[in-house]
């Protein structure tokens, strides 16, 4: 499933993706630097697909080391870091937050760069290039700079709206735009966009017609609760919308579940008939941007990888954890009966779960497939193995140190069959929709879990995405589109998780067929406290002192 097709021309055709992360405070007053600046390189329909292929790699980079976890997951209290980014496990990222920092800068990398790649098509494309290969090329890039800007306002809330880089250099007067405007921007840009992407993937991993229309079914389920100014009904309008376009793509296009939830994330699960975008990472050594360095900081000992292994202090929460079918919360004490859902252990290392497809090399020079082991103190980690897929040997020699060539899924279709139950539910309380609960319970049951039967409701769904979408940086998406409606429901789930330490047993090693869990006595962080005042992350400092028109109040954005 490997993307062979979809090469990255490197070398001499690109400047470092990384000057503009170092010239951050620079990223409203020039154009970016990292792109392809070759003019001849523009002539042919080849060309026009080798320039966009950084689209779904390096421009990314930054998001998928730093920001899809710490705050997709770590924020929204799925998992917690131990000893590291304890500023958004705690609750507490400030204007001088280095990860808040970092995040945005991420974004805007991939706002930068989509807006040069439109330019530089518009400018440098020859006669021999196709109509369509334009089209679908600008189409890409504004599917991706409308991404980034859905990421920018649920987490920043009011931002500037770039189009054109190349402006800004004699532009004084860019300011914030408004949520309402920014959402108004970032959906016509996928609707228009979307009639200029093929139904098919042209190349391996690329972007299709049904992409964008998933896009828009995402896009439309989270403006539905905006104008309800976090209490109210949702619009009615937006989830028709929202369920037209998520029926459209589990019934035209080619996509489909995968059988098994653990194959998902099983070497080499990548461009597989469920991923509908993923970023396209490729084993490339010395070539830093182009791999997935992100299961370095995921690998929990350097034993089961490539001498990395910095995720030892990264873990599932309580929280988390009491999500899955069969945990029974009993005060201090979380007790599982038989276990059936799949996701647990592709999701989280499960004492004396075995994992075959990865081996340990051991200091007797001997590589035994993966027990994960029993600490028996009181206080363990459940540590993350999604998109952890092992040592080189594992993967036919395709990884090393901070280079990893697996993809990391920015959509999956099982998102489609839980958008259209829940746009399907919209201001109800319950809803026995036939077709609904037929979507949701093939994702239900997927995981091996038994049909549910029941009316669905809006708990039931945001906890099977919970589960679903576990380390995936979704998790903090979906509080945000709860909080957009909902504000007194998005801070009571906060204000109730426990991300607190605590200790896990199993019931034999191996293969156990329940766990205990108990909560660590002397733990003093347990709890966070979500309100109106923090819930947005603030801008970052840095950006606001160089450019100081960020303070003033936003206005509409109007595209000309």
């Amino acid at each position: 499933m490997k993307k062979s097709t979809l090469n990255i021309y490197h070398g001499a055709l690109l400047l470092s993706v990384f000057l503009l992360a170092a010239c951050s405070k620079e990223f409203l007053r020039r154009p970016p630097k990292d792109a392809i600046v070759d003019a001849g390189f523009y002539k042919t329909d080849d060309q026009l697909m080798a320039a966009t292929a950084l689209l779904y790699s390096k421009v990314w980079s930054d998001y998928n080391g730093r920001s899809a976890i710490s705050i997709g997951d770590f924020r929204a209290g799925t998992a917690y870091s131990g000893w590291n980014d304890k500023e958004n496990v705690e609750f507490n990222t400030t204007a001088n937050t280095t990860a808040n920092g970092a995040s945005w800068r991420s974004f805007f990398i991939v706002v930068g760069q989509s807006n040069l790649t439109i330019s530089n098509i518009n400018k440098y494309a020859g006669p021999e290039v196709s109509a369509a290969a334009k089209r679908m090329a600008i189409a890409e890039a504004r599917f991706m700079r409308a991404l980034a800007y859905r990421y920018l306002v649920m987490n920043w809330g009011e931002v500037p709206v770039i189009e054109d880089n190349l402006k800004l250099i004699s532009d004084t007067s860019l300011r914030k735009n408004t949520v309402e405007s920014v959402w108004k921007f970032v959906i016509s840009e996928m609707r228009a966009l979307s009639e200029d992407l093929p139904e098919v993937p042209a190349r391996e991993g690329r972007i299709t017609k049904w992409t964008a229309e998933g896009m828009l079914a995402r896009f439309y389920l989270t403006r539905a609760g905006l104008g309800a100014n976090g209490s109210g009904a949702r619009n009615q309008s937006d989830l028709d919308s929202a369920k037209y376009f998520s029926q459209r793509v589990i019934t035209k296009s080619k996509y489909s579940l995968l059988r098994s939830y653990y194959d998902l994330f099983l070497f080499p699960y990548d461009n597989n008939a469920e991923s509908m975008f993923s970023l396209q990472w490729v084993y490339a050594p010395g070539d830093w941007g182009a791999s997935n360095a992100a299961p370095s900081d995921l690998n929990y000992d350097s034993k089961m990888c490539n001498g990395d292994g910095w995720g030892g202090d990264k873990s599932a929460t309580w929280w988390m954890i009491s999500k899955y079918e069969g945990f029974v919360n009993s005060g201090d004490t979380l007790i599982s009966g038989r276990t059936l859902d799949q996701r647990l252990k592709a999701t989280f290392f499960m004492p004396g779960a075995y994992y075959p497809e990865i081996t340990q090399k051991l200091a007797d020079g001997t590589t035994p497939k993966l027990i994960y082991p029993y600490n028996t103190g009181d206080n363990n980690f459940l540590c993350i193995k999604k998109y952890v897929t092992g040592r080189a040997a594992d993967v036919g020699g395709q990884s090393a140190q901070q280079n990893y060539g697996n993809d990391t899924y920015m959509m999956r279709l099982s998102e489609m069959y839980l958008i259209y139950a829940e746009a399907v539910l919209g201001n109800s309380a319950s809803t026995a929709d036939a077709t609904a609960l037929e979507y949701f319970n093939a994702v239900h049951t997927r995981a091996g879990l038994p049909r549910f039967e029941d009316p669905l409701t809006a708990d039931v769904i945001f906890n099977e995405r919970i589960v679903e979408f576990a380390m995936e940086g979704m998790a903090w998406y979906d509080l945000v589109s709860l909080h957009y409606y909902n504000k007194a429901k998005a801070y009571a789930i906060l204000n109730s998780q426990d991300r607190g330490l605590f200790a896990t047993a199993p019931d034999k090693m191996p293969d156990p067929t329940s766990w205990k869990c108990v909560k660590t006595s002397w733990a003093s962080f347990r709890k966070i406290i979500a309100n109106d005042g923090n819930f947005l992350i603030p801008i970052p400092a840095a950006e606001l002192s160089q450019a100081p028109n960020l303070k003033k109040p936003a206005v509409d954005y109007y595209n000309k």
